[in-house]
């Protein structure tokens, strides 16, 4: 029942803004069932490739995908995400776990009180190769905070497309879903050589709950208004980021 609700919550987030299935699926089976950490979140990466990948074809299908652009970070991500990782075996332990919850938290409060109202022809208009510089540049940041820090990936990627890089939001959550079932795949992967196979009942229900939640969220949104999406958007994040903080940090 927990992976299942797990699931719902990470499907809906993945479906409407592309947020890891991590930020939710790991507190949950780490605080209701007990599960060793590691493991918890090598189960929520897994969980992450499937919905990502549905997502992002629903969203491409719909033409609120840049493939081009999501390949060019998606590479640098990957390469810096190694870098922030070597470099994170050096620095002591910090509390920065909470890092991505709160940033779920506040990015929700965002899409409702200011709306990504970006048009597609004003995207579309940034020139070829200053988009591919921002690209990378982002690719960089979001990789580099992830690996350092271990959290943050499908939020942070989400903010910098809309803000920095100026993406509507509909493409937004489709490039982010795009990079991160590349990135989730690589993740999981790890985990699971190094760590061992799962609890393959609680894998097996949690792929398939996200995978579930984050098609119904994929289609609804494609199909949304953007003030529409930026309000159910805003309204899934911020509920989940409360329900996650109350879950971490509440006795």
């Amino acid at each position: 029942m927990i992976c299942f609700v797990a699931g719902i919550g990470a499907g809906l987030g993945t479906g409407f803004a592309g947020m890891s299935a991590a930020a939710v699926i790991s507190p949950m089976l780490i605080t209701f069932l007990g599960m060793e950490p590691y493991m918890a979140v090598g189960i929520a990466l897994a969980s992450d490739v499937l919905a990502s990948a549905i997502s992002a074809y629903t969203y491409g299908k719909n033409k609120n995908l840049d493939i081009r652009n999501g390949i060019v970070m998606m590479i640098s991500v990957l390469c810096f995400t190694l870098v922030g990782s070597y470099i994170s075996s050096f620095v002591p332990s910090t509390a920065m776990g909470g890092f991505s919850t709160f940033m779920t938290l506040l990015l929700g409060i965002k899409f409702i009180v200011r709306p990504v109202m970006t048009t597609k022809a004003k995207m579309e208009a940034v020139e070829t190769k200053k988009r591919v510089i921002q690209s990378i540049l982002c690719g960089s940041v979001v990789g580099f905070i992830c690996g350092f820090i271990g959290a943050g990936g499908g939020m942070m990627m989400l903010l910098l497309l809309t803000s920095i890089l100026g993406y509507e939001l509909k493409t937004a959550v489709g490039t982010s879903v795009f990079i991160m079932t590349f990135t989730a795949f690589t993740g999981a992967a790890s985990h699971f050589a190094i760590g061992g196979a799962p609890d393959w009942t609680s894998f097996l229900f949690c792929i398939l709950s996200t995978l579930l939640w984050a098609r119904i969220a994929a289609k609804f949104a494609n199909k949304a208004s953007a003030k529409v999406l930026n309000r159910a958007t805003g309204i899934v994040l911020t509920v989940l980021g409360a329900a996650i903080i109350a879950v971490n940090y509440l006795p």
